[in-house]
């Protein structure tokens, strides 16, 4: 098992300081948020985004992906009537999976609730077959590029669409891609009925990433959710990938907050 940890947890950092600190810890790889370096992926060069690759290759550390993709720039949705923005936020997606790809990632997290859900007046059908146009041209060029995206499922409090596991899998297996996938975050299948571990059992081989946090928004180890359990699961079904902490309860400070988390999930796995 591989950790990694989300970099906009080390807010006011430069990427070289949280480059360095995520590996004196003790991580693997480390997980990028965009918007934390630039309004649109598009305004990154080549040039910075092969430093970007070195900077994490120079201290030891891979980088596992992309997450918080469609929080800037502002005005892009998935299932919005207006077809030109669906279009526009289709080569955006392509953009991010060649941006994941230039600096080493090979996982792209599609959470972005805000820009995912149904707008009023929207059928529920409607709006799949319209995230199924949008998703298609990132996928055909994740495919390409050596990326995986991974659809996140998430509660119905941040979104109301694809809600559970059990949705995401049904909405990306026609697909037929290896390049798209789900993601497990604790956080977000604490929401369902279903106990997390049997959530992993079910999920199989249509999860390729994982999320590691608490239902309290903080890391794993400063809530009561007992990851013990999870790590039996995650082995059971072969999971061998990144275990990624993304925390969105910054009160105990970056350093805190990373050095505890990893421990505890090293103690637990």
């Amino acid at each position: 098992m591989k950790f990694a940890i989300c970099n906009e947890i080390f807010q006011g950092w430069n990427l070289e300081e949280v480059c360095q600190r995520v590996a004196q810890i003790g991580y693997d790889a480390l997980e990028i948020a965009p918007f934390t370096l630039a309004n649109a992926v598009t305004d990154i060069s080549a040039q910075e985004r092969a430093h970007i690759r070195s900077l994490a290759q120079r201290s030891g550390l891979e980088i596992s992906g992309i997450h918080w993709v469609l929080v800037k720039p502002e005005g892009l949705h998935i299932t919005h009537p207006d077809a030109d923005l669906r279009q526009r936020t289709s080569q955006y997606f392509c953009e991010l999976v060649d941006f994941c790809a230039d600096i080493g990632g090979h996982f792209m997290v599609v959470g972005s609730p805000k820009q995912r859900s149904i707008l009023p007046g929207v059928a529920p059908e409607q709006a799949q077959a319209w995230a199924v146009e949008t998703f298609r041209p990132p996928v055909r060029r994740a495919e390409k590029r050596g990326v995986v995206i991974c659809l996140e499922p998430l509660a119905p409090a941040e979104t109301n669409f694809i809600n559970t596991a059990t949705e995401a899998m049904a909405f990306t297996r026609p697909f037929n891609s290896p390049s798209f996938k789900i993601i497990l975050d604790v956080k977000a299948m604490s929401s369902e009925a279903i106990p997390v571990p049997e959530i992993i059992r079910q999920a199989g081989p249509h999860f390729a990433y994982f999320h590691a946090n608490d239902r309290n928004l903080k890391g794993p180890g400063f809530g009561d959710v007992d990851y013990r359990p999870i790590a039996v699961a995650l082995k059971e079904v072969g999971y061998a990938g990144y275990v990624s902490v993304e925390v969105f309860k910054f009160e105990e400070g970056p350093v805190a907050i990373a050095t505890r988390s990893l421990e505890y999930l090293k103690q637990v796995f």
